[in-house]
């Protein structure tokens, strides 16, 4: 029997959480026994943190980064209290209390936030969990050379905080003969050297697939969870996890001259068999893209097999992320986030 929802919708989204988890575990088994974390910051990459956080837990994920603590707050009763949960952007001016009632745990980015957090614990007389991020050259997050210096000089400014973590980020990691890759990794160490003993990470999605000596004690995958390639130029060795679906709502013929679209940018070159989609915002097609329908030129495309109602799929497996990323000149992180709350979706595998 079919779904009601979906017989009725313009679009369908679906999201295969059976494939997120499948990725997970292939990032897993790449790191051996070293802990493999799950980046679910802005709503899962776009496909529902709501829904991909409790899959991956069940996977045998318990370690989840977010970016805001919006997110976490979001994330945390939907996840069980063995889950732990990190805000990458850290704290904000008091924010910090919020980091302690929602069983969070912060980033900490720079001198000023680990300052807030220690003051918060002396006052409330425990060590409070904490991250603490090194920029290694991504200039974005992270205690800097000069604040690095400082907190190597003056280290009783962590005693306070139960340190879970130093972290860092890679630049160009997808680039695998990137000099920065290696630059980085020895700016990580002797980072570490000078710091309080603590777990390490430094890899994300495409780290991992630089070997061994990036992963340390955890890795932080995100895209790849999601589908995206993490090796340029290379095979991707993760499954795709969504299909995108638009129905036709009506499909007229236009004589040869004759043009479509806000601003008339294309004009049909013959007589012309035009679909409209209910897909707005999505990929460049026949005319300029209107907010909620794009229009396609299905002229040598049977009408039998293009009547009204028609799902057209504009996603899957064979039409990949990183494939219409290209196209589109851009890239996947991009095309999930951009896919929005507006398709009817539809988690499958879970």
């Amino acid at each position: 029997m079919s779904n009601p929802e979906q017989t009725s919708a313009s679009a369908v989204l679906t999201i295969d959480l059976g494939a997120i988890c499948d990725n997970w575990r292939t990032l897993k088994a790449k790191v051996g026994g070293v802990e493999c974390a799950a980046v679910v910051k802005a709503d899962a990459y776009g496909l529902g943190a709501a829904k991909v956080g409790p899959a991956l837990y069940r996977a045998g994920c318990r370690h989840f980064f977010v970016a805001h603590l919006n997110e976490a707050i979001a994330l945390r009763p939907v996840l069980p209290g063995d889950a732990a949960l990190y805000v990458l952007h850290g704290i904000h001016p008091d924010s910090e209390r919020d980091f302690v009632t929602h069983g969070v745990v912060p980033v900490l980015n720079s001198l000023v936030q680990v300052k807030a957090w220690g003051k918060l614990a002396r006052e409330r007389g425990v060590r409070l969990p904490a991250v603490l991020q090194v920029d290694t050259g991504m200039a974005r997050l992270g205690l800097g050379c000069e604040e690095l210096e400082t907190l190597a000089e003056a280290p009783g400014m962590l005693s306070e905080i139960d340190l879970r973590l130093i972290m860092s980020h890679l630049v160009s990691a997808e680039n695998q003969a990137e000099v920065i890759n290696d630059l980085q990794l020895a700016r990580f160490r002797a980072a570490l050297a000078r710091l309080p003993k603590a777990r390490a990470s430094l890899a994300n999605s495409s780290g991992i697939f630089l070997g061994r000596d990036y992963h340390f004690d955890l890795v932080r995958p995100g895209a790849a969870l999601y589908g995206v390639a993490p090796i340029a130029g290379m095979p991707n060795p993760v499954r795709p996890v969504i299909k995108l679906e638009g129905r036709v709502i009506q499909t007229r013929w236009i004589a040869a001259g004759n043009a479509v679209g806000y601003s008339h940018t294309w004009t049909a070159p013959r007589r012309s068999r035009i679909a409209t989609v209910a897909v707005g915002y999505c990929l460049p097609l026949v005319g300029n893209v209107s907010m909620d329908t794009v229009t396609l030129d299905v002229t040598d495309v049977p009408a039998h097999e293009l009547a009204e109602g028609t799902l057209i799929t504009l996603a899957d497996d064979a039409l990949h992320v990183d494939k219409i990323a290209s196209r589109a000149g851009t890239i996947g992180y991009e095309v999930l986030t951009r896919l929005g709350n507006r398709y009817l979706r539809s988690y499958i595998n879970d």
